[in-house]
């Protein structure tokens, strides 16, 4: 008997987008083991702090995958993810100025736009206007980056005091994390308008890249 190929056995969720590259895979793929990796570190090390951390950022880094996201944008948010993590054990905060600032900017938009392609994925999603893109993507990234203040005040309240927490430093990640959603929403949403026109242009044939490319977006 044949067996079936081996992407047929994968989840239908897990299994590579049409077209994606193979070097997306690998080097997306390769990210999520150096988050498994930085896990066990952190086990090893008794570090009870970065554990949870880096389960976070392990959870965080399959979304893409899961979710059929371009290879860049896969790669780059597991990326800023890690760095944003290992920085923040590291130290690399205090001791770089402006590091923090950098990575909430890059970060939360990066994350601003993977919301949107989470909440907008499949085929049946309605073409939006890109007014309507962007400012979906500026709220999606200035939730998360209340949240992730939210949990730093947490995390230095009820787990680790060494945790960096002030007004100051609060609301510059704030403004950071804003700008940055205002960047990604600025290109989430040419991309999308630029999917719009390839349908309106090609018809039938245009509606179904246009659908494509949204879903790669």
């Amino acid at each position: 008997m044949t067996s079936a190929p081996r992407t047929a056995r994968l989840p239908a969720a897990w299994r590579p987008a049409p077209g994606r590259p193979t070097w997306g895979i690998v080097l997306g793929d390769a990210v999520r083991l150096g988050a498994l990796v930085s896990v066990l570190l952190a086990v090893a090390a008794a570090d009870w702090v970065a554990v949870p951390l880096f389960l976070l950022v392990l959870g965080g880094s399959m979304v893409p995958r899961a979710t059929g996201a371009s290879a860049v944008l896969d790669v780059a948010c597991g990326v800023a993810m890690l760095a944003a993590a290992w920085c923040a054990r590291l130290g690399w905060y205090e001791r770089f100025e402006g590091l923090d600032l950098a990575v909430h900017a890059v970060a939360t938009g990066l994350l601003a736009a993977l919301a949107y392609r989470v909440l907008t994925r499949g085929p049946l999603s309605p073409v939006r206007p890109p007014a309507s893109v962007a400012t979906t993507v500026v709220a999606l990234g200035a939730t998360l980056a209340v949240v992730w203040e939210v949990l730093e005040v947490l995390g230095h309240a009820l787990v680790d005091d060494s945790i960096y927490v002030t007004v100051p430093d609060t609301v510059g990640d704030l403004a950071a994390g804003f700008v940055g959603s205002v960047v990604a929403a600025a290109l989430v949403a040419r991309s999308s308008s630029r999917a719009t026109l390839g349908s309106a242009a090609g018809g039938t044939g245009g509606t179904t890249a246009g659908t494509t490319a949204r879903e790669r977006a």
